[in-house]
Formats: C-alpha cells, sequence, structure tokens
C-alpha cells in the first residue's frame, strides 16, 4: 500500500530532488571513509596535528550522513546503502594509504570541493521545486564541506 504524501512539493519534484540527494550522500559517504582511513594512516612530524584535523572532520561528518539519508527518507524515498551502491553513485575515488601527509590532504581538499559542487546541483533542484528544507539543508552541508576544505588548504599552506 503506497501512501499518500502531502507535503506541498509535487511527486516527481520529491524524487527528483531525493534522487540527487542519493549522489550527495554518497559522496559525503566517500569522503567520510577516506579521511577516517587517513586519520588512522596519516603520519610524519605533524602527525598529531593532522590526525587531530581528521578527527574532528570525518565526526562532522559523520553525523551529517545520517541527516542526509533521513531527508531522502522523509521526502518519501529509500536511502541507498551498501558499498557497492555507494561506489556506483559516488564521484570520489578511494584513498591510498600510503600516500604522503601532503597528498592525503590535497585529495581531500577536492573531495569536499567535489562535495560542494554535487550540494550546489541539489540546491538548486531543491530550489526550483519549493523543497526549502533541502535548500537549507544543502546550505549547511555546503558551508561545512568549504571550511574543510579551507582547513585543509590552509595547513598546506596555500591561499
Amino acid at each position: 500500500m503506497t501512501t499518500r504524501m502531502e507535503t506541498g512539493i509535487a511527486a516527481d519534484d520529491r524524487g527528483q530532488v531525493s534522487s540527487a540527494l542519493t549522489r550527495v550522500l554518497a559522496d559525503s559517504y566517500a569522503v567520510y571513509l577516506k579521511t577516517h582511513g587517513y586519520h588512522w594512516n596519516v603520519r610524519g612530524p605533524n602527525f598529531s596535528s593532522y590526525h587531530n584535523l581528521f578527527m574532528t572532520q570525518y565526526t562532522e561528518m559523520w553525523t551529517a550522513l545520517d541527516v542526509i539519508a533521513e531527508r531522502i527518507r522523509a521526502l518519501g524515498e529509500f536511502a541507498p546503502q551498501g558499498y557497492a551502491t555507494f561506489a556506483n553513485l559516488t564521484s570520489v575515488s578511494d584513498g591510498d594509504p600510503e600516500n604522503t601527509a601532503e597528498v592525503m590532504m590535497r585529495e581531500l581538499m577536492r573531495d569536499h570541493e567535489t562535495v560542494c559542487a554535487t550540494a550546489r546541483e541539489v540546491l538548486e533542484l531543491a530550489g526550483d521545486a519549493g523543497d526549502d528544507v533541502t535548500v537549507d539543508l544543502m546550505t549547511q552541508r555546503l558551508a561545512a564541506h568549504e571550511k574543510h576544505a579551507w582547513m585543509l588548504r590552509a595547513t598546506l599552506g596555500d591561499k
């Protein structure tokens, strides 16, 4: 039995926004996993600083994953699950634990920029659909990923 939803957002729009959100969820999950892995494997003279920076970032992302998935559910769709499903949806590649700390940070910086680009697409789509809740969520996620990218950039000594 299908329940009819009366949220003020057309069913087609909810479906399109949900579909786009699955990409944000997949990209976010991939960056979370990569950051957590780099947290475990980073090494070098600034180990403690990098280790803590990565932990701060992956902890923030972990909480956000649940919020994004729950938004997909609130829109009436199932949230994706499973590594293979996420791998097919994401545009973020796995990390290499043998990378240097600098390479790890540069990769993560670019990955956060990738999530920002995906979130901006959803932001526009949600805005066109009149989905203010998803617009708000994507605005929050953009702020978080832009900050994560900036922190990595600043740690690297870039502008």
